[in-house]
């Protein structure tokens, strides 16, 4: 990459102030004012767009109890980190326990009731081959044996869904992450399908940043993206907070019809818990390259009333003429010129606004250390 190189030793002009102008006492020759110039070099750019938008947990549990009961136990604090398979709660298991043995022992009669009907079978074929006993006597001994083995496989499923409930006395993390406030409290009552999670578990070592840009630029940030032009930089609003980077990771498909726009998403890690869901932030996509921009800071930059844009340009021979440019995007404090310059050309960024328009003024060049040295006592 070419940065913008300044010239080796920024040079000083000395311009003999135009006849008849003001200047606190009697206008001559010995009047000067000073240019700090430098030599604008092309540079490779990439463009960026800076959008707002909200972090969000890359993961978020909600932890919901599947059976009901008193919470007896609460094992882990608000913001604590937890590993998944960490016990969250733990909730009365006596009632579920009974419930199991209940199933346990109807499943025991079910058992029974198919090996019973099994030896009645064997007798019923038995007797039936030497016609002491009618075909249809034989059928429904076939049909109690079909009955008890459909309960058998019935009270077999009770028993596990019980078991099942037992297990979900205890409530484990189902991933890594840090507990969020409003945790319930021993003693409260756990209840399927309340409004109110008993706790809510997020992954934060990685973030989403959720942001809205109008859906014509979003071809171009896509692109960027898919062409690797470089990260997409996270800036917190928090203050000393470190710049994070990230990478896109979706786009909405549907152009909101009231505001124009579209949401993307951005994936970032979060160390050290610099990002925090809900906060607001900024973030700078790319979504262009420029390979030889040129670029000045834009202070060097004159204004006309029309609105037409001009620098002071100083020639080989010392000549200062303003020239009309063109503007492009800015970077930081600086702005891409567009037209109206080429690479090497010599340009004003200090006292340009004194050199008068439509007039080419000859300059005498020194060096700005040597006009700093001339005017110490």
């Amino acid at each position: 990459m070419l940065f913008l190189a300044l010239m080796a030793g920024s040079l000083a002009f000395l311009l003999p102030r135009p006849s008849g102008e003001a200047g606190g006492g009697e206008a001559g020759p010995d009047r000067v004012v000073q240019l700090m110039v430098e030599t604008v070099l092309p540079e490779r750019v990439v463009l960026e767009d800076e959008l707002s938008g909200r972090v969000a947990a890359y993961r978020r549990v909600e932890i919901r109890p599947q059976v009901g009961g008193l919470i007896l136990e609460r094992t882990v604090d608000e913001g604590a980190r937890v590993k998944a398979g960490d016990v969250l709660f733990r909730i009365d298991p006596a009632p579920l326990e009974a419930e199991l043995r209940t199933a346990e022992a109807a499943l025991a009669r079910a058992e029974a009731a198919v090996s019973h009907a099994r030896r009645a079978v064997e007798r019923s074929d038995a007797l039936l081959a030497r016609n002491a006993v009618s075909l249809e006597k034989n059928d429904s001994a076939r049909t109690d044996l079909v009955l008890a083995e459909a309960g058998l496989m019935e009270a077999r499923t009770v028993v596990q869904r019980k078991r099942l409930d037992l297990g979900f006395a205890t409530l484990r993390a189902p991933i890594d992450g840090y507990v969020a406030a409003g945790l319930a409290d021993a003693g409260g009552l756990a209840a399927p399908g309340g409004e109110k999670p008993l706790a809510v578990v997020q992954d934060l070592e990685k973030v989403f940043i959720d942001l809205r840009l109008p859906s014509e630029g979003l071809d171009a940030i896509q692109s960027a993206a898919e062409a690797g032009l470089g990260p997409v930089r996270i800036l917190a609003e928090r203050d000393g907070a470190e710049p994070l980077t990230g990478v896109l990771r979706f786009s909405d498909v549907i152009v909101d019809p009231g505001t124009g726009s579209v949401s993307v998403r951005v994936e970032a890690k979060n160390p050290h818990l610099a990002l925090l869901p809900g906060m607001f932030v900024r973030a700078r996509l790319p979504r262009g390259i420029v390979p030889d921009a040129l670029l000045l800071p834009e202070d060097a930059v004159l204004r006309r009333g029309d609105g037409t844009a001009q620098v002071v340009v100083v020639s080989d021979q010392g000549e200062a003429r303003r020239r009309d440019v063109g503007l492009g995007d800015r970077i930081g404090n600086r702005i891409i010129i567009t037209a109206g310059l080429k690479p090497g050309d010599t340009v004003a960024i200090r006292g340009q606004d004194r050199v008068p328009e439509d007039a080419a003024i000859q300059v005498t060049p020194r060096r700005a250390d040597e006009v700093a040295a001339a005017s110490r006592p």
